[in-house]
Parts: C-alpha cells; structure tokens; sequence
C-alpha cells in the first residue's frame, strides 16, 4: 500500500456532538467495551475486560500523568494571555524541569497572542501562607510554539507546586466546555505517576483499582511505559494526503525490566491505548538502529517515515535484545527517546497483538493508526459504535482489538 497517499477523507464518518461524551460515568468500568475479535464484534461492559485477556498476556500501560498545563495571565490594559506548556526547554528533561527552583524555560502555546507584544507578564498569589510573583518572558521561537521563560521568586517553591496552584487541567477542545473541579481526578488514570502530558491516554481511563486486581489475580503480567503525550494529538490532518502531516514529537521512557518483559512475552503484547501502541512499535526501530551499528549508532528517536521508507531487516527479538543490551552496556535502567512515528494502513506491526483503545475523531491520525491495525476493517468497529449508542471520544467507550 502507498501509505503516505492515502487520502485523509477516506477515514470519515458521522460524528454528531450529542455522540461525544462531555462527562464520564459516574463509575469508570461501568463503560460499555466492544469486542472485535478477528472480524467479530460483540460487545460487554469494561468491567469484565480481564474475561477476554488471555492469562498468557503481557499487558503495558503508560502511566503518564496530565499536568496544570494552562496558565492565565491577565495584563495591566485587562486583556488575558493563555500559555499552554508544552514541553520543557531549559532543562530539557522532564522530571528535572518539575524541580526547578525560581527559572525554566518550556515551549508553549500562546492565546490571544496578538496582545503580548514582548513585555513581561507576572502574576501575584499566596502560596503556602507567603506571597509569590510568577513572571513569564517570551523569548524567542521554537517550532511552531514559543520559547517562553518563567521565573518566581521564592525558592521553595519547584515548579510543578507553582502550576499545581495557577495551572488548570486542559480537558480536549473538543468537549466545547470550561474544565471542571471533577475533572482534576476523572482526567487521571487510576495509575497515572509521571509529571508531562497535556492530555491524558485515554484508553486507561476504563480501568479501576478492581478491574487492576481482577487482572492480575489471573496471572496477567502488567508493565508500564511514560509516553508524554502533547497537544499534536489532537491536531487535524489538514492536508489531502497524509504525507503532508507532520507528526509531533513525543518523549518516552521505558525501564530495562520492561524490555525484558517484552522479549519474554512476544507474541502475546496487549497495548492499553494508542500511546502505548506508539511506544512499543517505536522501541523496534530504535532497537533495529542499535542492531544494525551494533551499538554505535545511538540514534533514540523514531522518524515520522522510518517504518516504510527503509525498513529494517531485524527480527523483533533482536531488535529488543538491542536496546537491552545497549542500557547493560551504559549501566541506564530505562531507555529514554523520543519518537514521530505514524502508524497509517500499511505499517507493519512489529510488537502489539492486542489494543485497548477509545474511538476517535473522524480523520484523525489515531483513527488511521486503528486502521492499520484491522487491516482496514475501522468502519465495521465504528458502524457497530455508531448504531449501538457508544460514547465517543476521550470520556466515552471503550474497545478491545484483536485482529
């Protein structure tokens, strides 16, 4: 298949506003789940998910967690600016950037840019019982967002505290509502750990402490992944073709354990979400790299285009055994990379044989990554949604694929 020719409106369907779930159930596996089993779909509730995994089964979730990613700023004149964080500049490193005491620099999204014309932005509160003052400084570009600088003046204060206490959650915009108090809790998995995302991976939003239990008092082994997923996942494909889409860049993190647990369980790799999806596929061309330079090209990040325009000759075992070898060999206990990778109809599956995952937007890359995925049988799972009164979208339903 030309993958990068497929044309974008060949994955649209009928998705009228009363479909997409503004607020989740009140009790998170009470979600309907469908079921495609190799082109059957039947369908049950989310809590009876562990009755469909099979006990052999490596299950991998990414445990990232949403931050108070929107800060407002109100100028002297009263005109408000929204900085959206989107990634950390200075430091670089996420957990680093969380830690920082009195100056960072991250690239961020700007509202009502038009407004900020280059002078310095502060904000007063009162933080645990003292004063504070929050400046922000848009320095310079970065991509397609702007390289912004904060600074505060109280050193006891890191940063994911500052925007712990001005920062709101930022729900998708396609929920057309203002964020709620509920959401700080109901927009986090139940296993979120890692400060970084500006959305959460929604598929793992299903999943209960119960149901958690329920998976592993049946044997199945359970791992977790961090990808930070950014604001790029919810950008439209815009051009009629999908190689004219740009895919954002997305850092991850996966722990040596992990990696063994892979080898260990190939065959058998149950991906929660399309995150995770993403993370898994892109650890075989990272661990290809490694094969092939035989440890000496350290290259850990995955190009938009790597799977189909030169794919590797390497087994996934090799591929796996690759990265593991190259942590050995830099005493790391966790590969950290970043990928663009874009799974569209003609990807090649190198690591998952299952997927838990949401339905997506029309048009989407997430939608074509489904595709992929089926084999291009999406419509029947989505014509199924559709005409069963499934939620969609980030609160709604939820699905299991096997292809």
């Amino acid at each position: 298949m030309d993958t990068k020719n497929i044309k974008i409106t060949e994955y649209n369907y009928p998705l009228d506003e009363e479909r997409i779930a503004k607020f989740p159930l009140k009790r998170r596996d009470n979600s309907k789940l469908l079921l495609y089993k190799h082109g059957d779909i039947t369908e049950d509730v989310f809590r009876n998910l562990p009755d469909h995994i099979p006990t052999d089964a490596l299950m991998v979730f990414n445990n990232t967690k949403v931050i108070m990613a929107r800060m407002r700023f109100r100028k002297a004149t009263g005109a408000n600016i929204e900085v959206f964080l989107l990634e950390p500049l200075l430091p670089a490193d996420y957990q680093v950037a969380f830690q920082t005491n009195g100056l960072c620099e991250w690239c961020c999204m700007v509202g009502n840019l038009k407004k900020w014309k280059g002078e310095t932005l502060t904000m007063q509160l009162q933080l645990g019982g003292a004063p504070l003052t929050l400046s922000a400084t848009r320095v310079g570009e970065e991509g397609t967002g702007h390289r912004v600088r904060f600074q505060w003046d109280r050193q006891d204060v890191s940063f994911a505290e500052l925007i712990d206490a001005v920062g709101e959650l930022p729900i998708p915009p396609y929920l057309n509502r203002q964020t709620e108090e509920s959401d700080k809790t109901t927009y986090q998995t139940v296993y979120s750990k890692v400060k970084g995302s500006v959305a959460a991976p929604t598929a793992g939003l299903h999943f209960t402490p119960e149901v958690l239990a329920d998976i592993d008092s049946r044997g199945v082994k359970r791992e977790e992944v961090t990808l930070h997923v950014g604001a790029g996942t919810f950008r439209p494909v815009k051009s009629e073709t999908i190689q004219g889409h740009d895919m954002h860049a997305e850092h991850f993190y996966v722990k040596r354990e992990t990696i063994q647990a892979l080898i260990e369980k190939q065959g058998h790799v149950v991906a929660v979400g399309t995150t995770s999806v993403r993370t898994l596929e892109s650890l075989y061309y990272i661990g290809a790299k490694l094969c092939l330079s035989k440890g000496e090209d350290e290259d850990l990040h995955v190009g938009q285009w790597e799977p189909y325009d030169n794919p590797p000759k390497v087994t996934v075992e090799e591929a796996l055994k690759a990265i593991d070898n190259y942590l050995k060999k830099h005493r790391l206990n966790a590969l950290q990379a970043v990928t663009q990778i874009i799974i569209a109809p003609g990807y090649d599956f190198k690591i998952v044989n299952m997927m838990v995952t949401n339905f997506h937007q029309p048009q989407s890359t997430l939608l074509l990554l489904v595709s992929a995925f089926v084999k291009g049988d999406w419509r029947s799972i989505y014509d199924y949604a559709l005409k069963n009164n499934f939620r969609f979208l980030s609160y709604g339903d939820s699905s299991l694929i096997i292809p």
